[in-house]
């Protein structure tokens, strides 16, 4: 027995002594330890072991192929969130953000059809509960395994909740009891995929298969099940659209709403049409007097957001849900582009309102030619842009051309205007930005640091170029590195090393994707 145990008594003394101080017990730290350490190895040792729990079942075979093992040391480096090799420190410097990568390995090995390495599940589960961003990539690589483990730890409980992964325990979409069963008792993530899966197969088994159970399901259940119908949406499923706009939930009977619209020849796409063009015609704009009980149930909401008009409010609505087909006999067979320049006899105000309709109603038909109109050209001011100034919905509306059309228009936007105002038109662009675009976007990033532009407001494009440009440009941006210690005479203090630092990290970056997406690729 040590010094410690004449001095302390039981594991309660030990914590009064540690609390108050040694002093008032004339011991020392040294003893205060020993006797915690003695005191501890009792309390352990007098522990009688408790009977083994049952043994889990084992997880789920995954027949899919494990990446290539280059690919796998990459994963765990990325997971692991390191910087470059040959970097150190709190100050990011030129090396390239790994983590900021994970999002684009875990896609591309989605496309290859990889699963995640048994011995990395664990940290690929702890990095999609840390970020959201990345859990249906990393929900759907971690599979059958992932699922398994989420049940074991209570940390992992989200993918249980509304991930995707699991898809390896879904039954084949043709075994009807198998399905059957599943829908009835299987968890919410799992019935999700389920949905998915028969949606992809059968979309009119998807709908068939909902409306067994849909009196019982929760309001937000109903709302997330409805809105997997965005996939795959035809004709086919307006009756049970038309009666989910009699639903006891508001977001459901919204929702339902939205999703006819988008079928410009549904009933409600029909109601919304008369309705609009008895308030937008040549004549000029009359919006609603009221929001009748048809309009209710047709999903128009009454009260408006703070700062809007009701009237004003309600004809958006109508404008947003009427097929864009509608407006070319009422305004004597002229096309969008002719139809969008007409000015309105009301005033600006409802040439905006006007316009922004059209524009949601594009986005919501996916309707290339009236989002080409709604956009105008590359070139021009956005504030005289024919349908919109706003860059959130040009973004929307591009999203609605060809990947080549868009991102032609993109390159040309930058080349009018620079990369100030791009950034949310940068993120609608198929990536690799290649081609035009990647020159335009070099172009610019290199015209702002010899026009001695303040650098920082830069980093959000930087940020998005180091994920998003194709590797190609490396070599031109090689050239801009060497040259980016002669800033302009007024540039600001530290300019010339942060573009230095900046154009670094942007190749180091583009080098370290092109060799990651080399690793994946199958020997």
């Amino acid at each position: 027995m040590g010094r410690g145990d004449e001095v302390y008594g039981d594991w309660e003394e030990l914590v009064g002594a540690a609390l108050l101080g040694t002093e008032r017990r004339q011991g020392s730290p040294q003893a205060l330890l020993d006797a915690a350490a003695v005191q501890t190895v009792r309390r352990r040792a007098g522990l009688r072991p408790a009977e083994a729990g049952p043994r889990p079942e084992p997880a789920p075979v995954d027949p899919r192929p494990a990446p290539p093992m280059a690919a796998r040391r990459r994963l765990a480096q990325l997971l692991a969130g390191r910087t470059a090799a040959g970097t150190g420190g709190g100050r990011r410097g030129g090396a390239p953000d790994l983590t900021e990568l994970l999002p684009q390995w875990l896609a591309a090995a989605g496309r290859y059809g990889y699963r995640a390495p048994a011995a990395l599940v664990p940290a690929l589960l702890d990095a999609a509960r840390a970020r959201t961003d990345l859990r249906p990539q990393a929900l759907a690589l971690a599979g059958a395994r992932g699922m398994w483990l989420a049940r074991l730890n209570p940390d992992w409980r989200f993918a249980l909740r509304g991930g995707v992964g699991g898809a390896g325990q879904l039954p084949e979409v043709t075994d009807r009891a198998g399905v059957e069963r599943l829908w009835q008792e299987g968890l919410f993530a799992e019935r999700v995929a389920l949905l998915g899966a028969v949606r992809a197969h059968d979309a009119a088994a998807a709908t068939v298969l909902l409306a067994t159970t849909w009196a019982t399901e929760r309001a937000e259940d109903r709302l997330m099940f409805l809105d997997s119908l965005r996939v795959g949406l035809s004709e086919g499923d307006e009756p049970f659209l038309e009666a989910a706009l009699g639903d006891r939930s508001r977001n459901v009977r919204t929702t339902a709403a939205e999703l006819l619209s988008a079928l410009p020849g549904s009933a409600l796409a029909g109601r919304m049409a008369e309705r609009a063009l008895a308030c937008v015609g040549p004549e000029g704009v009359t919006p609603p007097a009221e929001c009748d009980a048809g309009m209710l149930r047709d999903g128009v909401v009454k009260r408006p957001p703070s700062g809007r008009g009701e009237r004003a409010w309600w004809l958006g609505q109508l404008v947003e849900a009427a097929p864009l087909s509608c407006w070319r006999d009422r305004f004597g067979g002229i096309g969008p582009a002719e139809l969008v320049a007409l000015p309105v006899a009301e005033g600006e105000a409802w040439r905006e309102e006007l316009h922004a309709a059209w524009c949601r109603a594009a986005v919501r038909q996916r309707d290339a030619e009236w989002s080409r109109a709604l956009l105008g050209p590359a070139s021009a001011p956005p504030a005289a842009g024919p349908g919109t100034a706003s860059l959130a919905e040009r973004a929307k509306l591009l999203e609605m051309l060809p990947d080549a059309e868009r991102a032609e228009w993109v390159a040309e936007f930058i080349r009018a205007h620079g990369l100030s105002e791009a950034f949310q038109l940068l993120g609608v662009c198929v990536v690799p930005w290649a081609g035009a675009l990647g020159r335009a976007v070099v172009d610019a990033l290199e015209a702002a640091r010899e026009a001695g532009s303040y650098p920082w407001s830069f980093s959000g494009v930087m940020g998005l170029a180091e994920r998003c440009l194709d590797p190609a440009e490396a070599g031109r941006l090689s050239a801009l590195t060497a040259g980016a210690e002669d800033p302009a005479a007024d540039a600001s203090p530290g300019a010339a090393a942060y573009w230095a630092e900046a154009f670094e990290r942007l190749v180091a970056t583009l080098r370290l994707r092109e060799a990651m997406l080399s690793e994946l690729a199958p020997a």
